[in-house]
Parts: C-alpha cells; sequence; structure tokens
C-alpha cells in the first residue's frame, strides 16, 4: 500500500500549503488560515473536507508521507509499529458516502494511532513483542469498534514499552522510540510510541492505557495532552492487560478540545468490563460541549507543592511550574500551596501490577483463541524474545503465581486506600476544584535512563481522574532546539473529567503553550 517515499513528500508538500475555509460570506476577502497538517486537529480537517479543498484519501495519504519521512527515515522516531494496508481503503469508502450525501459521523476521516495493545481484529495487536508480532485477536477493542462507527481512520498501531511494562518506550518489535523534541531523550512510556508520533503530526488523535502513569509520561514529554479517566469511565475490553485494578486507557491529542472529542466517543457501558456500570449516569451529554475558555476565572486549584524538587535538577521543571501557576491567576484563579501531610509514606509501595500481571495476561492469551502464540506467561517468558532490558522485571512477575492471594494485595488495597481519603481531604479542606502539580518533576531522561521523579501514583493508587497537558518548555539545547516539554497535571474527584478539561482549555487558549518539535 506504501507508495515511495518522493512521491508521498510530494502530495504532502502540495497538501501542507492549501487554505482552509475560513472565510465568511460577508468577508469575502479576508485572508485564509494555513492548514498544517502536522498541527491540524479535528475542526481543521473537517473545515478543509466540507469546503471540498480535500478528499478523505488525501488527508490519509498526507499522514501516511509524515509517517514514512519521519518514522524511519529522517530522525527515525521509530513510534510505529505497522502501518494500516487498508487505511486508504476506508479513506475511499469515506469518500463514496459523502459524496452521497450521507450524515458525517463524529470522528469522520480522522486519522488516528492506537498504541499497539489495542485490539484490532484487522491487524496484528503484538504489545510491541516479538512473540506476538502475528498475533491477530477475534475482534476490535470496545473502544475501538467506538472510534470506527464514529468515522475515525485507524492509520497505524504505535510502539510501546514491551508489553506496557516501564516508562522509556524500548520493545524487542519496535525498538527505542525517540522523543521529537530531543532525539536523545526517550519519549516516555510506556504509551511513548503514541505520544511522538502525536507529537510529530503523524495523525490528529492517538489512544494510551495507563497502569503507572503511561498515557500521562509521554503526555509531558511530547507536549501533547492525556487523559486518565476515572475508573469505571472507559472499558478496557480488548485492552492486553497488566493490571486489573490500575489500568486505564485514554485519549492522546495535540489540543484538549480533541481530548474532549475523543472521550466523547468513547465513554459508556460496556458489559464485557463491568466495571463501567459504575459511570452510568456520571458523564455529561458532551464533554467538548463543556469546554469554556473563562473556566479559570474563579476556579480553586491546590499546588501540591510536595512533589516540587529542591535540586539543581528540578530548577527546569519548577520554572515552569511557577509561569504556569502565574499565567492562571492572571486568568482569575486562586492558586493555593497545599501539602498533604506524610505523602512520602502515603505514596510508597502500592503498586499492584507485579501481584495482578500474570493472571491478568494469561485471560488475555486465553481469549485470543486457538490462534494464540503463546497460551501462558509461563510459555511467554520459555521463548526468551522479549527485550533484554525488561528480562528482569518479567522474571520477577513469572515467580508471582498467587498475587491477588497474598498478604501484601489487601495490604496494599488499604494502603491505597488512605492515599485516596488523603487526597480527597486535601480538596475538601481547601474547597479545591483539583490539585496541580508536574506531571514529572525532572525533566524526560535520556536514553539508557530510568525516569525518575513522576508523580502518576496519585492516580494510578486512587482511581482518581488525572489530565496531562502542555505547560512549557526547558531551556533551548543543541539537541532540544525549542526545550524539552514539561507536562502539568490536574487531578480531581471521582467523574470530574468535565472539571480537568476546562480548566486545562482556559490555560491553553490562554497562554497557547504548545510548539510542535523542529525534526530535522
Amino acid at each position: 500500500m506504501r507508495r515511495t517515499c518522493t512521491a508521498l513528500l510530494a502530495l504532502w508538500g502540495l497538501l501542507v500549503t492549501h487554505h482552509s475555509p475560513m472565510v465568511s460570506s460577508t468577508h469575502a476577502q479576508a485572508r485564509p488560515t494555513p492548514l498544517v497538517w502536522a498541527d491540524a486537529t479535528v475542526a481543521d480537517i473537517h473545515r478543509a473536507l466540507a469546503a471540498g479543498e480535500v478528499t478523505c484519501r488525501q488527508v490519509v495519504q498526507a499522514y501516511l508521507a509524515r509517517i514514512e519521512a519521519y518514522d524511519r527515515r529522517g530522525p527515525s522516531l521509530r513510534a510505529i509499529i505497522a502501518v494500516n494496508p487498508r487505511a486508504l481503503d476506508e479513506a475511499d469508502r469515506l469518500d463514496r458516502e459523502a459524496a452521497r450525501g450521507a450524515t458525517q459521523a463524529p470522528l469522520h476521516c480522522i486519522p488516528l494511532i492506537l498504541k499497539d495493545n489495542f485490539d484490532t481484529a484487522d491487524m496484528p495487536t503484538t504489545g510491541a513483542s516479538l512473540t506476538l508480532a502475528r498475533s491477530v485477536p477475534p475482534d476490535d477493542a470496545f473502544v475501538v469498534k467506538r472510534f470506527r462507527a464514529a468515522g475515525a481512520i485507524v492509520v497505524a498501531k504505535a510502539n510501546l514499552t514491551e508489553l506496557a511494562l516501564t516508562g522509556v518506550t524500548v520493545s524487542s518489535l519496535g525498538g527505542q522510540t525517540l522523543n521529537p523534541y530531543d532525539l536523545t531523550r526517550t519519549p516516555g512510556g510506556s504509551s511513548g510510541g503514541t505520544g511522538a508520533a502525536i507529537a510529530a503530526g503523524f495523525a490528529v488523535l492517538g489512544t494510551g492505557s495507563d497502569t503507572g502513569q503511561s498515557i500521562r509520561s509521554p503526555a509531558s514529554a511530547n507536549s501533547i495532552v492525556g487523559l486518565r479517566p476515572t475508573r469505571g469511565l472507559v472499558s478496557r475490553d480488548g485492552i492486553m492487560p497488566f493490571s486489573v485494578t490500575q489500568d486505564e486507557i485514554g485519549p492522546m491529542t495535540r489540543t484538549v478540545e480533541d481530548a474532549a472529542r475523543m472521550l466523547d466517543v468513547m465513554v459508556g457501558y460496556d458489559s464485557a468490563d463491568p466495571i463501567t456500570a459504575f459511570g452510568i449516569g456520571r458523564t455529561p451529554a458532551s464533554y467538548r460541549a463543556t469546554l469554556d475558555r473563562g473556566a479559570l476565572k474563579g476556579a480553586r486549584l491546590g499546588l501540591l507543592t510536595d512533589v516540587l524538587g529542591r535540586e539543581a535538577v528540578h530548577a527546569p521543571v519548577n520554572r515552569v511550574v511557577e509561569e504556569a501557576v502565574a499565567a492562571m491567576t492572571a486568568q482569575g484563579a486562586t492558586v493555593m500551596r497545599v501539602s498533604i501531610p506524610g505523602l512520602t509514606d502515603l505514596t510508597r509501595g502500592l503498586s499492584l501490577m507485579a501481584l495482578e500481571f500474570q493472571p491478568s495476561f494469561n485471560r488475555y492469551l486465553a481469549s485470543l483463541g486457538p490462534a494464540a502464540p503463546v497460551k501462558t506467561f509461563a510459555e511467554f517468558m520459555a521463548r526468551g524474545e522479549m527485550h533484554p532490558t525488561l528480562r528482569p522485571v518479567l522474571e520477577e512477575y513469572l515467580q508471582v503465581t498467587d498475587g491477588p492471594e497474598r498478604p501484601e494485595y489487601d495490604r496494599q488495597l488499604r494502603r491505597r486506600a488512605a492515599l485516596r481519603q488523603a487526597i480527597m481531604t486535601v480538596l475538601a479542606d481547601h474547597q479545591l476544584d483539583a490539585l496541580l502539580y508536574p506531571h514529572q518533576s525532572r525533566l524526560v531522561v535520556p536514553i539508557g535512563e530510568d525516569q525518575a521523579d513522576r508523580n502518576g501514583v496519585l492516580s494510578n493508587s486512587t482511581g482518581l481522574p488525572a489530565l496531562t497537558f502542555p505547560g512549557g518548555f526547558s531551556a533551548p539545547t543543541a539537541t532540544a532546539f525549542i526545550g524539552v516539554p514539561v507536562g502539568l497535571e490536574l487531578l480531581g474527584p471521582d467523574w470530574s473529567e468535565a472539571t480537568l478539561l476546562r480548566l486545562a482549555y482556559a490555560y491553553e487558549q490562554a497562554t497557547r503553550t504548545r510548539k510542535p518539535p523542529r525534526l530535522p
């Protein structure tokens, strides 16, 4: 399906320079706004399609051209595991339907990249593992079905840390993904393939999964928006699992509005994931419709000072945080400096991942049926094909066959409840709409290091929703031409996604902080 790089780049160059229809009937001579594919939103694509300036095929071709130019060529970001060979066929189908006057779905012809642990019945779902490289699930994940029904086109599947294990995005199948803002650094993880791909303009929308901080770490590292929703808001059926208690999935986009558009499609009850029963009646008619440029006026935010580092390595992030606080205050927000007594102890040793991984993964392999390349985690390990840096973690998990029956399992559940109570108490005591903090207290690390000082535990160990969004950049360097991105995070009570999105949207619209990477 792929054309040569030269042909695709020629098409891409043509499309980058076309203009979207921003001219009203009363201002016929107004200058149109250029449509830049690398930074385009859902609204931008829909305006261009409605004006007849592009076809759906041309939209998809433009993004395939960027993947061809930058993923294996040029800077070789290695964000993509596989391109969908049927993406252009799907675009042609949508073009035919549009020509017949068919009503367009909310994500009509919007290119989408899936983290490659989202089941797709028409492409392998690999977890970025050589062992699962040819594993094709029997059906689509629940949210993938919803995306397709909403008109989105899956253009590719993204690299991840193998089996979504850690935060640096390296795997036996996809190799090491690079950060498009600084090619010497990781893109965060484990959804770093999606993060790098969306930042680099390989698609308009992307998905991630978040067991620890795997949506929000790449969002922070790649200057994009990433949401970990309330436990029970979005179905996890058809997602390669890690921890039944901690796993969540969510949108990864360049703008808050597009994250809201995705969430509108993703939410809903699914009998295959019974926890979604708790989300019934908890969602607005539309998250996008609740967005408000003035949402910071009168808002009460608590800057969580416990997670602000005090060493020189933390200074670039702290500077961005203080600038963001000033910008939010200027927009009418009250930002209080708050602390949670004993937070360090409250957040220590809460992970259920090692205790829940093996039974969760075994159930997933069983769901693949007779075509599963391996039947158990033990068989997977016996193949020995995992990335060598991940072998020690996996071997540790292999020894845990009775995790949920161990005494520490119940003990950790109680400690997780204690952290949840502490967060809710500080929100109530200060009448806060949300807590504010940097997702990572230091910049994303150079390749070869493990990321330190991440703050995702506040959400993954409580089930509370958290939204990460672009806060700013460190100073430019020889390898980071415009600086390294710094992501801010908002954490709120259960079912407060609409509030978090409104607040981040108001900040985004007031500051226009995000800048696209300068790719060589």
